[in-house]
């Protein structure tokens, strides 16, 4: 009994010893992977720290031949153009010496002109003796007559003749101002109605998705194919993202380009007819998709410069209108923006008896760059001048391009009609809309440029944007400064912001004087 109770002790003792060993190993083995990362995290430090000591020496290597080129190019410059100073002063210098040669000459002739001149004065002088001899005695005879002196005379004459010039001239240029200012906004009220009323179109808002209907749920899944294959090929082919979700019968394609999303839809459309759905179908719908919208691009650009009454336009400029049937603006159709604007541009011309024919081919091709901007860099007025400057456009609609947006001065009644029918058909009621997010960034900024100013209290934009009212410091800003400050405002808006329409600054000054009665 007592050997069968040792044997459990013994081997109690011995698990004791083994657990023991087992805690010393694994603390020695921390300890010696613990060492190992110090060793390692200071081997790496010191690379570290050597490599970025090789590296400053090289910057500073850099910094000094940057240094040396310089010193070198400011001295080349400094020899240029003491060359050049030492040239002009020699030409200078030799213009001086003609100069004087010819005054040398001219002296002489004046000298003897000087001789004759004299004998001429002596004989003036005399008359002129006698003659103010007989002025004064008139003079005198005269202030014994009226009671005034020559000069109180002269002074009761002149004020009298001043103050009744200065009375009617204020009386005509105040009616003329006001007749003129009248019947301006008169006519021009008149030629925006009539431009707007000729040139009505359609409001078209168009979004970034296209919806595909489908006969029923089932053809989600021929759409997808085995593993994906089908909707890859689909996606790869067009540009376009296919998402299939739980809308019942529905399948919807995303992307910015609409071109590949129209070529996507007419493809998949077509392949959902079809029923046979794979890749190699996938391939041949998605090119007859694709020249189907070539046809269409063509056909919509001729039409758009048939409803214009533009003849005479670049194949390759009628598919660049095309195009932009794709395209939007703040939710606006450009290619049918840019019919109104030719229209608007076309009556407003014809009214002022401008050319016609021009502001509508300006007005029509203004927004050209538009179809192609997403593929070139750059401002859309900038690629449109040059593209039509490419295809041999009128110098004159190639200026009323460039000054649309007030990129160059307009210099033609044609380019500032142009100008003003492309306000007006963005900035009326409905042709365009933004997003809240952006909305709210435009009042923003524009709250922003005018408290950038010195000065400023606070600023309020209202009116969606359109008007801006600004508190101005009264005891920093005074009524002269105050009618400055909002024209130094709105060139700035002008300049920082873009937005439809215009913007009214309005600038308070109030002064306020308080006390109290007791």
């Amino acid at each position: 009994m007592k050997g069968i109770n040792q044997v459990p002790l013994v081997y109690t003792i011995l698990a004791v010893i083994a657990l023991l060993l087992g805690v010393l190993f694994g603390y020695l083995l921390r300890k010696y992977l613990a060492e190992a990362k110090i060793t390692s995290a200071e081997e790496a430090a010191k690379r570290i720290l050597e490599e970025a000591e090789k590296e400053t020496e090289a910057r500073k290597r850099e910094a000094i031949l940057e240094a040396k080129e310089q010193i070198h190019i400011m001295r080349t410059e400094a020899d240029r153009e003491n060359r050049e100073r030492r040239n002009e002063i020699q030409r200078l210098e030799r213009r001086y010496l003609q100069k004087e040669e010819s005054l040398d000459r001219k002296m002489e002739s004046l000298e003897k002109k000087e001789e004759a001149l004299a004998k001429k004065e002596q004989e003036l002088s005399n008359k002129n003796r006698q003659l103010d001899e007989l002025l004064q005695n008139q003079t005198a005879e005269l202030e014994r007559i009226s009671g005034l002196t020559t000069e109180e005379a002269r002074t009761m004459i002149l004020d009298n003749v001043r103050e009744e010039v200065k009375r009617e001239t204020a009386q005509i240029i105040k009616e003329e101002e006001a007749r003129a200012k009248e019947e301006a906004e008169k006519k021009a009220r008149e030629i925006v109605a009539l431009a707007i009323q000729k040139g009505a179109v359609d409001i078209v808002a168009e979004t970034t998705v296209s919806v595909v209907p489908l006969p029923n749920d089932e053809m989600k899944g021929r759409i997808i194919g085995r593993e994906g294959r089908n909707i890859r090929a689909l996606e790869t082919l067009t540009g376009v993202d296919l998402i299939i979700d739980d809308t019942p019968e529905a399948v919807i394609l995303s992307g910015f380009d609409p071109i590949r999303r129209e070529t996507a839809r007419i493809a998949l459309e077509k392949l959902i007819n079809d029923g046979r759905i794979h890749p190699a179908r996938i391939e041949e719908m998605v090119e007859k998709a694709q020249k189907e919208i070539e046809q269409q691009i063509r056909e919509e650009g001729e039409q758009a410069a048939f409803e214009a009454g533009v003849p005479n336009l670049h194949p390759e400029l009628i598919k660049l209108l095309g195009r932009l049937k794709f395209r939007t603006s703040y939710g606006q159709n450009v290619l049918k923006h840019s019919l109104e604007v030719a229209y608007l541009a076309g009556t407003m011309a014809a009214e002022l008896g401008a050319d016609a024919e021009l502001a509508k081919r300006a007005g029509l091709l203004h927004d050209i760059g538009k179809a192609l901007d997403h593929e070139i860099e750059g401002p859309h007025v900038t690629i449109g001048a040059d593209i039509a400057r490419k295809y041999k456009e009128n110098p004159e609609v190639i200026h009323c391009i460039m000054a649309h947006h007030g990129d160059q001065e307009a210099e033609t009644v044609e380019a500032v009609l142009v100008q003003a029918a492309d306000a007006i058909s963005a900035a009326r009621p409905g042709a365009r809309r933004e997003t809240l997010e952006t909305y709210l960034k435009r009042l923003e900024k524009l709250e922003e440029i005018a408290d950038s100013f010195e000065g400023i209290e606070k600023s309020y934009a209202i009116q969606a944007g359109r008007e801006i009212r600004i508190m101005v410091k009264p005891d920093v800003i005074d009524d002269i400064q105050a009618a400055h400050l909002s024209r130094e405002i709105g060139k700035k808006i002008e300049e920082k912001l873009e937005y439809p329409g215009q913007i009214k600054v309005i600038v308070i000054r109030e002064t306020r004087h308080v006390e109290y009665a007791k």
